[in-house]
């Protein structure tokens, strides 16, 4: 199948994925190495000063909204 499939438009890309771990992180950086990233020139960017409000309430975030830490 790969013989026949891996064309220069569409390459097949195999993974080691004994380490589960390592595959995922391997594959994310493959996947970027793809990508032909350039520099941009880019504006300095000048922020306003911050306004205060001392009115301001910010409600607790729910505990069931938090990503589990695992790692």
């Amino acid at each position: 199948m790969f013989e026949r499939t891996h064309i220069p438009e569409a390459p097949w890309w195999v993974v080691e994925g004994n380490n589960k771990k390592r595959a995922r992180l391997n594959c994310i950086a493959h996947l970027l190495d793809q990508i032909p990233y350039k520099e941009i020139p880019r504006e300095e960017v000048e922020l306003p000063s911050r306004k205060r409000d001392d009115e301001y309430y910010r409600e607790p975030i729910p505990d069931d909204m938090y990503v589990p830490s695992r790692y």
